[in-house]
This record gives C-alpha cells, structure tokens and sequence, in this order.
C-alpha cells in the first residue's frame, strides 16, 4: 500500500477492506487474523479501554476456563497453567494483546447507525465522524443490554435493585435480606460471596445442570477439550442435544455447596408488591435488596439492513448473514460451544477474516509477521499504544485521526 496513513474525512471518502465492530476478545481475535491477511481495517469500540467491560464486572470475578484454555491466538495467556484468571487479568490481557500486534483500535466510538450506501458499501455513523468499508464484522458480543424481569417494576423505591452487569461487591447492598434472582454461574456464585455478610435467598427459574470445576482429577476443559464437546459443530447430533437442554453448565457450584454457605434455594420469581416477593410455590419473602442475575438481551436496533435483526433473533449462518459483506463473531453457538469463549473463538475468527479477505489477496511478508508474534510482551500492562481514545482528544473538527491500517490509531494536530 502506498500511503497506509488516513484522515480522519479520508476515512468517510476512501471506504476500509473491513471495519470491526467490538474490541473485546473476538474483535481483537479477528484483527490478528485481518493483519495476518494485509487487509485495511480498523476496530471501534464503545468503551474507554481496551478490556474495559471485562474490568467493570464485579470485583471477585474469575474465570472457569484455566489459563491454558484462555489464549487468542498468537499470545498465550500470562499466567500459570491451571490457574484461574481474574476479571482484572482477562482485561490486562487483552490490552497487552491490542499493544503486542499493533491492533488499530479507536475507542469511545459506539456505532450508531449501519447502512448500505448506493455502491454496495457500508456506512457506519458514529458520535464524531462517518465512516465507509467494504465489509463489517459485528463482534459487539451477546452481552449487551441488561435483562430484568417484570416484578421488578414492581418492587418499591426503597428496596436496592441491582442488575449483576452493576455489581461490584457486597458494599452495593444495604444490610439485611438479599434476593438473587437467576441460578447460573453469575447469579450462584454472586450468591455466595454475599452470605459471608447477609442473609441470601436465591431464586433458581430452572432446574440447573451443576458440575464440578474438576472431575476424576482433571479440570472440566480438559475434559471438553480431550472429548471434542467445545468444537463440534452446532448442527452435530450432540451438539444439538445440548441445545435443547439449554441454558449453560453452572460450574464448580453445587447445591451442597451453596447451602454450607447459608444461601437459601427457592423456585422461580413469579411477582412481586412494595418489598414481598412470590415464589412458584406461593411462598413469599420480605426482601431488602434484589441482584437480578437474569443475563442479558441482544440489541442490533442499529443495523438499518432488512433480514438481518428482526427484533429478538439474528439471521445468519456460522457468522454470515444474508448481506453480503456482514458478518457476526462471538455469538453463543456461532458455530460451536466455544464460540463465545475468550481461548475458543479464534477459529471463528480466522474463518470469518477468510471471508470477508477478497481472494487471492497476500498478508504481510512471512519474516515481518514471524518477528511480529515472537516479539517479547511488552513490559507495560494494560498500556496500548496502538490504541487511540477519541474522547480524550481535541473535537473532531481540531484533530484528524491518523490510521496505519493493521497497525496502529493516534491523533494527529492538522
């Protein structure tokens, strides 16, 4: 390429090879795999940081995956093999990671609109500028808006709500009782971190599959990984089983457990008045704080492209929708279980830069790149140079931003 640097209006008027929508874990996985390919893309990303919405989970958060089986593909995660990493570590890493392959990542910029302009390009309206590519890979993630069921409208002002996206630690809650509303991994393990301090009840809205963090000795992933489970195809017979069962295992968390921590089960929210709330069972319980562990909704109200979004469900096959040059990635069952996992979703992501790469196209020289993954990790954790914040620049008319395409984001002064 002759000149891979960009302004900010060259941006609107020169469509990209690829825009990827997303930073986290499967935007940063598709990156590595777009430079691999020599394609001109950038990656926006509504958040302040790189990891940022790793960071803002609640304060004890660990993984269940050990860190062997946490890795994007070019950097294993830096930490010892069957250690369990933090929400802070996860977050550290993917940071180093943008930093390590000079990931042009341009952050505070939430998509607002996605459009079809009249030569079959897309156009993505953001906050500060517009900007035209060729292809759009969406990898804004399944967690998007909080979901919170219907009693809660119904529970007075002076009871504390808290969905789990905005849990911190017990300090949130008042003293006294605590309902928890939501019997997966999150809702459990929130559970019982707040009954070494306050009365917990939880209400489970099915019946859970629990299974231990370590069975016959080896971790659970190990067991995933030796069988197969985590990369059959989600059109496979067992993969399909799973599916029907629905919902996720609950790991290392078991009925026993949660009881010797003093958390009280109970059956499925039904309603709700002032500070009462009702059980399947029609038992009641007076409640002074509520954490609504009920998950999360998808939200594309922003792709203005008919067939994709109708509202509740996403069309598309293993990624690719019915527009040509859209695509999606970290979606639950995209292709398979481990789609949506930090150490599983790189070959989604090498598969989905397969197509939106034009064919025939060459990635970078082989020794640039060789030299590029055995770089050392830098000593500076967290900290991304490659990584530009558009919201602690000058306004958009002062500056222009400059790209160097599969390399790095900075302001520049005109």
């Amino acid at each position: 390429m002759s000149d891979p640097t960009i302004s900010r209006q060259k941006l609107a008027d020169s469509p990209l090879d690829v825009v990827v929508i997303g930073a986290g874990q499967a935007g940063l996985a598709a990156g590595y795999h777009l430079t691999r390919h020599g394609s001109r893309f950038l990656l926006l990303d509504a958040g302040p940081s790189v990891g940022h919405a790793w960071r803002s989970r609640w304060d004890s958060l660990r993984l269940f995956t050990p860190a062997e089986y946490s890795s994007l593909p070019g950097m294993p995660f830096p930490a010892a093999a069957g250690s369990y990493p933090t929400k802070d570590q996860v977050a550290d890493y993917l940071a180093a990671y943008a930093e390590r392959f000079d990931l042009p990542v341009l952050l505070d910029t939430p998509v607002r609109r996605l459009t079809r302009t009249a030569d079959g390009c897309f156009r993505l309206e953001t906050d500060r500028s517009t900007l035209q590519t060729r292809h759009v890979i969406v990898a804004t993630g399944p967690f998007q808006v909080p979901a919170i069921p219907e009693p809660a409208r119904s529970l007075g002002t002076d009871v504390v709500q808290l969905h789990s996206a905005r849990y911190r630690n017990p300090k949130d809650l008042p003293r006294g009782r605590v309902l928890v509303v939501g019997g997966g991994n999150s809702g459990l393990q929130i559970a019982e971190e707040i009954a070494a301090s306050r009365e917990v009840h939880v209400a489970m809205g099915s019946k859970q599959t629990m299974v231990p963090q370590r069975p016959f000795g080896r971790d659970l992933f190990w067991w995933l990984t030796a069988t197969g489970l985590l990369t059959r195809p989600a059109t496979s017979p067992i993969a399909r089983f799973f599916r029907r069962r629905g919902g996720d295992l609950v790991i290392g968390t078991s009925t026993r457990s949660l009881r010797a921590a003093g958390v009280t089960l109970r059956p499925r929210l039904t309603g709700a008045d002032h500070r009462t709330a009702t059980f399947a069972d029609g038992s009641c319980l007076q409640v002074d704080a509520v954490v609504w562990a009920t998950g999360f909704r998808s939200d594309y109200s922003w792709i203005d492209l008919p067939g994709v979004w109708d509202g509740r469900q996403l069309r598309h096959r293993r990624g690719v929708t019915d527009v040509p040059g859209l695509t999606f990635l970290g979606l639950p069952w995209q292709h398979t279980r481990g789609s949506a996992l930090l150490g599983f979703v790189q070959d989604d992501a090498e598969w989905i830069a397969r197509q939106v790469t034009p064919a025939g196209r060459s990635g970078p020289r082989s020794g640039d790149r060789d030299a590029r993954l055995q770089r050392p990790l830098p000593d500076r954790r967290g900290t991304t140079s490659g990584v530009y914040s558009a919201a602690t620049s000058a306004d958009a008319a002062g500056d222009q931003v400059t790209v160097t395409f599969g390399r790095r984001v900075a302001p520049s002064r005109r």
